[in-house]
């Protein structure tokens, strides 16, 4: 057993403390004095320097604890080795592909694959990646070349800052169909019909996607700012798309069109 500083928030405050970590549990002093084994843990996600561990229960109990890159590392590697979570071993190239550029060095890790209430962990000893389920936007049973030659593997893309990053999963077909199988279930609060947009909706939508401004989508499809903004409405009432920034449309008052032309006039 290890004994690291971290801090825990309690009560909306941070607590300075040192946790004892072992191979199949975590211990908290006061002012909170428990034992969490790992296997109860059911949900962990990440936020920069802050880990957040969901412990089953009745109700469930969260603990939000900060520390250095090292601590958080080791703690992370364990909770997702033990955890209550669906988990296999595969090898995980993550990310893959950033923007629809490769990633430099990208390479296939051995490791393992554990899906937990809010995200899919890449993770081996050296690395740990979240994907947050909300995030996901497409998961494929696909092929692509290993060591030249064409390889089932599955394939994820979600978004990360405005980017489409893709990751890839290798492991046997049978239990990729598994894996398949269940991030697709996993996921499908994020899946469509495929119906709910009429033609000039999708074209909107592919615009948006494209990085096109509003201004610029109403010149290319000859649409009013009403009708534009009913489109919009529609794509955000569907939660595909959310609001990034709002532009204020300004007129000026007499007062404003006054101070300018007085502005202008030439000085005598």
């Amino acid at each position: 057993m290890a004994e690291v500083p971290v801090k825990i928030e309690k009560g909306g405050a941070w607590v300075t403390t040192k946790i004892d970590i072992s191979e199949d549990r975590m211990a908290l002093p006061d002012p909170f004095g428990v034992e969490v084994p790992y296997k109860n843990i059911i949900d962990l996600e990440e936020r920069k320097s802050i880990i957040i561990v969901t412990i089953k229960g009745s109700p469930d109990v969260t603990y939000r604890i900060a520390s250095v890159e090292k601590v958080l590392t080791a703690l992370k590697i364990r909770i997702i080795k033990a955890c209550n979570a669906y988990r296999i071993m595969a090898y995980f190239m993550s990310p893959a592909i950033r923007g629809g550029v490769l990633v430099t060095n990208a390479n296939w890790e051995k490791g393992f694959i554990a899906v937990m209430r809010t995200g899919i962990w890449f993770a081996s000893q050296a690395k740990q990646v979240c994907v947050p389920l909300k995030e996901v936007a497409s998961i494929e049973l696909t092929k692509r070349e290993v060591q030249k030659k064409q390889t089932d593997v599955v394939k994820i893309e979600h978004l990360e800052d405005k980017d489409v990053v893709t990751s890839f999963v290798l492991c046997p077909i049978s239990t990729l169909q598994v894996l398949y199988n269940y991030l697709r279930d996993a996921t499908k609060q994020n899946e469509m019909k495929g119906d709910e947009l009429d033609p000039v909706s999708a074209q909107v939508a592919m615009l948006v996607y494209s990085g096109m401004d509003t201004h610029s989508i109403e010149g290319m499809l000859n649409l009013s700012h009403k009708d534009l903004d009913a489109i919009l409405d529609k794509l955000l009432g569907l939660g595909l798309a959310e609001v990034m920034l709002v532009r204020r449309e300004l007129q000026l008052t007499p007062k404003g069109v006054r101070y300018i032309s007085e502005a202008i006039k030439p000085s005598t």
